[in-house]
């Protein structure tokens, strides 16, 4: 008898889902398909990804949670079963997320008992969720941005972002900090940030 050594075969790579409205010559262009690769998030439609629809702030900790690997919000071992915000349901796609995101200093509540997940991200919050997720240092150096106070709660993630090259300003001067952020910025951030370590 001659014995038959059976390999199963890899399962192809998921295709990845072409979008009309991301050009090749975009800046984002890598970073979207680099993130959809990565199921950090996907398109809006089958060929859209709505690179300039506003991100909300439940979409934000997802991507970031997701990027991190989706971990399972626990503690000594149990399911952390009380959910602290009157607006986020144990059924809803981005509970996990918030919760590991509070629970690891990334973000907090905008008051005790909500949490506003379909309120827009500014581009403030995203650097400032990004840089905390990284636990990183302050940096040496202040950024000169004269929209971007020295004691703006994210000063240091703005200074720190642009030294790392995640984003820049919107000018030479300024930062706009309070613009809504995109979803074509917030994938490029993530990918210049994951990209760069």
């Amino acid at each position: 008898m001659i014995a038959v050594t059976i390999v199963k075969a890899e399962e192809p790579p998921k295709p990845v889902a072409v979008f009309d409205d991301v050009a090749k010559d975009a800046y984002y262009y890598d970073a979207v398909y680099w993130a959809v690769g990565k199921e950090i998030t996907k398109g809006t439609s089958e060929k859209t990804f709505s690179p300039d629809k506003d991100c909300t702030r439940a979409e934000m900790v997802t991507f970031l949670w997701r990027a991190a690997g989706s971990p399972a919000y626990v503690i000594d071992g149990d399911p952390l079963m009380v959910i602290p915000f009157q607006d986020v349901k144990s059924t809803d796609y981005f509970c996990q997320a918030v919760l590991w995101a509070v629970h690891n200093g990334i973000t907090k509540g905008t008051s005790e008992t909500t949490f506003s997940p379909d309120k827009t991200v500014s581009r403030a919050e995203a650097v400032t969720f990004l840089f905390r997720m990284a636990k990183a240092e302050k940096p040496e150096k202040a950024a000169s941005f004269t929209d971007v106070p020295a004691d703006a709660y994210y000063a240091d993630a703005v200074a720190w972002a642009c030294a790392k090259e995640i984003t820049l300003g919107t000018s030479a001067t300024t930062f706009s900090p309070n613009n809504p952020c995109l979803r074509a910025q917030i994938v490029t951030f993530l990918y210049r940030y994951f990209n760069a370590k």
